[in-house]
C-alpha cells in the first residue's frame, strides 16, 4: 500500500485546532465597574432627595464597595478564569442597591442604625466568597463530606430552640449583642447533601419500588433516609416557627427531587403536600393563622379603626410607586414599621424606584438563577448538576417567597430578599451561593474546553 502525501491529504488526517473558550474577565470587569457606580448613583440620589446636598460619605461607599468587588474579580480571575461574567456583577449590583436602601431608611430612624452593620456583612460575605473561589479547587470535593454538611445542618437549625422567641419566632441566636440566623447557614448545607445522596441515588428514585397511577414511587430504603433528614429539619422549623424557612426547605426538596428523577409527579405530590401542611398549620398555630387572616383581609385592621397593618401598608407604598416611582429618599414606606428594612424593604424599592424599578430588580435575580440553572445542566456529573439547581433554586424560592409575601399574593412568612434585606446571615449566605456557582460554572466551561477540572 502506499501512503497520500498530497497537501490536500495530509490537511485531511491532521487533527483539528482545539477551539479556546474566551474567558470574557474583561466582561466581568466592565459589568463590575457599571455595577459599583449604579449602587454610587443611588447613594448620592438619596442624599440630593433628602437632604439637597451630596452625602458626605459617597465617596468612602463608592470606594469600600468598589475595593470589595475589585478583590472578589480577582479571586475570580486568578482561581476560577472560566466562570460565568454575569454571576459576580449582579451579586455586586444588588449588595450595593440594597446598601443605598438601608442607608435611605436610616435617614428616618437615626436611633436604629442598620447601614453600617450591614456594609460589614458584606465584607464578611465577600472575603467568604474569597475563600470559597480560592480555596475549593473543585466542587466534586463536597460531594464527601455530604453527611458532615446534614450534621451541622441539624445542629445548626436546633440552636434556636434554646434562646428566646424574637417577633414570635425562635430563629435566632443572641450572645452579647451580636446574633445570627443559623437557618440562613443550614440551607446551603442542606442543599449539598440533598444533591451527594439524590445523584448516588437517582437511578433507584427513578425506577424501583411501586407504580401508582402515573407515579414510580422508590422504595423506602431509597427515599427514606432523605426524607428523614428533611422531616427532621422541617420539624424543628415550625418548632421555632420559622415557616418561611421550612417552605424554602421543602421546594428545594421536591425541585431537586424532580431533577435527580425526571418525574414531574413529584412536582404534583409536592403541591399535595405543601397545601395540606399548610392548612394543618395555619389551624393549628395562632400566629400563622393571624398572618392568613390579614392576607385574606389586608385591609380589616382599617375597617376597624385600628388604622392599615404592615401588609396594607405595603399595598399602600407599591400603589404610591406607579409606573416610575416617587424617587430615592422620597417615598413613605417607613410607616410599615419595624420589619422595612427585612420583610418589606422590596415595598421601598416599589414605591421608590416604580414598576420599571421593581422589574429591573426582579430580572435581575432571575438572571441569577438561570445562570446557575445553566451551568448546572452544562456539568456531566450529577453531583455538580443537583448541587447548582439546588442552589440557584434557593434564591428563586426565596424571592418568590418573600415578593409574594409583600404584594399579597401568599401569606407573609418573614423572610429577608436575598441580598437587599437587613441581615448578615443572610447576605453572608448569599455570598457563598454565588461563590459555589461560580466554582460549578468554571467547571463547566472547563469541560468543554478540552481542561480537565483542577
Amino acid at each position: 500500500m502506499t501512503k497520500a502525501v498530497t497537501g490536500t491529504t495530509v490537511a485531511a488526517e491532521a487533527p483539528a485546532p482545539a477551539v479556546r473558550l474566551p474567558r470574557r474577565r474583561g466582561i466581568e470587569l466592565a459589568l463590575i465597574v457599571v455595577a459599583v457606580l449604579l449602587s454610587v448613583y443611588g447613594y448620592c440620589a438619596v442624599g440630593l432627595a433628602r437632604q439637597g446636598t451630596l452625602p458626605p460619605g459617597a465617596a468612602g461607599y463608592g470606594a469600600g464597595l468598589g475595593v470589595l468587588a475589585l478583590l472578589a474579580h480577582l479571586t475570580v480571575r486568578l482561581r476560577a478564569p472560566y466562570a460565568d461574567p454575569l454571576l459576580l456583577p449582579i451579586g455586586v449590583l444588588l449588595n450595593g442597591l440594597g446598601l443605598v436602601l438601608i442607608y435611605r431608611l436610616d435617614l428616618e430612624t437615626p436611633d436604629d442604625l442598620a447601614a453600617p452593620a450591614q456594609l460589614v456583612w458584606s465584607t464578611l460575605g465577600v472575603a467568604l466568597f474569597i475563600v470559597v473561589v480560592a480555596a475549593l479547587r473543585d466542587h466534586r470535593v463536597l460531594q464527601r463530606y455530604s453527611y458532615v454538611c446534614v450534621a451541622a445542618a441539624l445542629a445548626l437549625l436546633t440552636l434556636p430552640i434554646f434562646f428566646p422567641a424574637v417577633n414570635g419566632a425562635r430563629i435566632w441566636i443572641r450572645i452579647a449583642g451580636f446574633s445570627i440566623q443559623p437557618s440562613e447557614f443550614a440551607k446551603v448545607l442542606l442543599a449539598v447533601f440533598f444533591a451527594a445522596y439524590l445523584a448516588a441515588n437517582r437511578n433507584a428514585l427513578a425506577h424501583a419500588g411501586r407504580r401508582l397511577w402515573r407515579l414510580q414511587f422508590p422504595t423506602g430504603r431509597v427515599l427514606g433516609p432523605v426524607v428523614a433528614i428533611w422531616l427532621v429539619s422541617v420539624g424543628v422549623l415550625i418548632l421555632e416557627r420559622d415557616l418561611g424557612t421550612s417552605l424554602l426547605f421543602f421546594g428545594l426538596f421536591v425541585v431537586m427531587l424532580y431533577v435527580a428523577t425526571g418525574r414531574a409527579g413529584w412536582i404534583a405530590v409536592g403541591l399535595t403536600l405543601a397545601t395540606l401542611g399548610a392548612v394543618a398549620v395555619g389551624r393549628m398555630e395562632p400566629h400563622v393563622a393571624a398572618r392568613i387572616h390579614d392576607w385574606l383581609h389586608p385591609f380589616a385592621s382599617i375597617d376597624a379603626g385600628q388604622g392599615p397593618n404592615q401588609l396594607a401598608q405595603s399595598l399602600f407604598a407599591f400603589a404610591a410607586g406607579g409606573m416610575l416611582g416617587t424617587g430615592l429618599g422620597l417615598g413613605r414606606s417607613t410607616l410599615i414599621g419595624f420589619a422595612v428594612k427585612s420583610d418589606f424593604i422590596l415595598a421601598t424599592a416599589g414605591e421608590e424606584l416604580g414598576l420599571l424599578g421593581l422589574s429591573a430588580i426582579f430580572l435581575l435575580y432571575a438572571l441569577l438563577v438561570e445562570r446557575g440553572y445553566r451551568a448546572g445542566l452544562a456539568l456531566r456529573d450529577p453531583f455538580g448538576r443537583l448541587l447548582a439547581v439546588g442552589l440557584a433554586s434557593i434564591v428563586a424560592l426565596q424571592v418568590f417567597v418573600i415578593a409574594g409575601g409583600v404584594t399579597g399574593l401568599i401569606p407573609l412568612t418573614g423572610m429577608a430578599m436575598p441580598f437587599l434585606a437587613q441581615g448578615g446571615s443572610s447576605v453572608v449566605t448569599n455570598w457563598a451561593i454565588v461563590a459555589l456557582l461560580i466554582r460549578v460554572s468554571d467547571s463547566a466551561r472547563r469541560q468543554y474546553d478540552g481542561e480537565v477540572a483542577p
